[in-house]
């Protein structure tokens, strides 16, 4: 798939499509375990990839038999979670998300079939999960392709450092850009999250 994205991005954006070639990415997949992403998913709000690692590891290790399960979260008291570094406001978010997987009303079995507006409707149900969250989950555990965080801090970065903008452009005239990437838009963030991360690594280089 990401193949296919990329010769959509060389005819209709070559200067993504340039800049794709200095990284790695990879191709876009569905989890095996959907319950289990969407917690790591919440623990990982406003923290890097490795602190979210680390906290979830120990709050697994709160669960019998290292099982991330609803009914078992549940039985878990919020000290006993905030012992493993969560804050009380995620501790909250993935009491909700269990409540809700528990009496049906977010039923995750049926997310895969759901269109993605359709998708977000129903994440954010659970108290916590909002459209940044339900987001980040239609593009890593869902494996959809075209998805665009147009809030995410991390995407206007990258699209700054790509075109070279002082500044965000007007709402029109960003999304006439984000719309040329699709039906591959996720691919775009993707490289867009390379782009940034590059441009922060030099500077802190530079600090060095």
């Amino acid at each position: 798939m990401y193949s296919k994205a990329l010769l959509h991005f060389k005819t209709h954006d070559p200067l993504l499509h340039a800049a794709a070639a200095e990284f790695e990415i990879e191709d876009v997949k569905a989890s095996d375990d959907l319950f289990r992403d969407i917690v790591w998913t919440i623990i990982g709000q406003q923290l890097s990839g490795k602190a979210a690692d680390t906290i979830f590891e120990r709050f697994v290790k709160l669960l019998p038999n290292d099982l991330v399960l609803p009914e078992k979260i549940l039985k878990l008291s919020d000290e006993k979670m905030r012992s493993a570094g969560l804050s009380g406001a995620k501790a909250r978010a993935i009491r909700s998300l269990s409540e809700h997987v528990l009496s049906g009303d977010v039923d995750l079995e049926k997310l895969p079939a759901l269109p993605d507006s359709d998708v977000l409707t129903e994440l954010t149900k659970v108290k916590g999960i909002g459209p940044w969250t339900a987001e980040m989950i239609l593009m890593f555990s869902l494996g959809r392709t075209d998805v665009f965080s147009r809030g995410d801090l991390g995407l206007q970065k990258g699209l700054m450092h790509l075109y070279g903008w002082k500044k965000l452009p007007s709402d029109k005239r960003l999304s006439a850009v984000i719309a040329k990437w699709s039906p591959y838009r996720t691919y775009a963030a993707r490289i867009l999250w390379k782009i940034a991360d590059k441009k922060k690594a030099r500077i802190a280089r530079k600090r060095d």
